[in-house]
């Protein structure tokens, strides 16, 4: 089964994909923003949603991605991010430009990366046992969603998800499965900037780094990589202050 997606709004292509928990219909007054002068492709990520493909890694969410949105600008948030990241490394052509919030390159120490595995396997465990309602309810009490309103949280959209899905998603998807692909940023050449909450200190130096990375081999035909912050908001950053994430987005959609 083909990956579930939909087509909202004319114009310039955007594909879309959403962090963990979420699926498609958690954008929140962002899509509604986009969807005024874009043609917007919005995914239900591999274990979300109404998409199947639980046993896809990040390169294959990427590729099954890659495989319907074709030539495209791309915005992913947290985990989708990070798939986006292999998704224009692995089809770089397709890319018009790409735009992470709250994302990151990878963990570099293989020991943090076995650490983060061991705990990603904790909390897949934790969410098949408990169920999905609980399991959503401590998920939102993470200082990091702090900022989030109820609307904003969008419960039942999230309760819409399959346990099972979620759980796949941490075992293959989760950051701690991730290879570090801090080296590889370089060779990206396209319009590209990742964004982090101003209130976002981890994934706001995650993001400088990035953006560091993607400039260390600077040439005439490569875009230069920006960190912008975004006002007011903690990793979430696109649900608290879509008006200043769709400003970015539009930098390189409608110069």
């Amino acid at each position: 089964m083909a990956l579930a997606f939909e087509l909202r709004g004319q114009g310039p292509r955007l594909a879309m994909l959403h962090g963990f928990t979420q699926n498609r219909r958690c954008w929140g007054e962002l899509v509604d923003d986009l969807a005024t002068d874009h043609e917007l492709v919005l995914f239900d990520a591999p274990g979300h949603g109404e998409s199947q493909h639980d046993d896809a890694d990040l390169w294959k969410s990427a590729q099954l991605l890659a495989d319907i949105a074709g030539p495209a600008h791309y915005f992913g948030y947290s985990m989708g991010g990070r798939t986006l990241l292999h998704l224009a490394l692995a089809n770089p052509e397709l890319v018009h430009s790409l735009t992470t919030v709250g994302a990151t390159a990878g963990t570099d120490d293989p020991s943090d990366r076995s650490a983060r595995m061991a705990a990603d396997e904790e909390i897949a465990l934790r969410l098949l046992s408990d169920g999905l309602a609980d399991f959503l309810q401590g998920w939102k009490e993470l200082p990091m969603f702090d900022d989030l309103t109820d609307e904003m949280w969008a419960r039942s959209e999230r309760l819409t998800n399959r346990p099972a899905g979620l759980a796949a998603s941490l075992r293959m998807c989760g950051s701690g499965r991730q290879e570090p692909l801090w080296e590889r940023l370089a060779q990206l050449s396209m319009p590209r900037q990742y964004l982090a909450g101003e209130h976002d200190q981890k994934f706001r130096a995650l993001a400088e780094r990035m953006a560091s990375h993607s400039n260390r081999l600077p040439s005439e035909t490569a875009a230069v990589a920006t960190a912008p912050v975004i006002s007011g908001s903690r990793h979430a950053a696109h649900l608290v202050n879509p008006v200043a994430v769709a400003q970015q987005i539009r930098r390189f959609t409608q110069p």
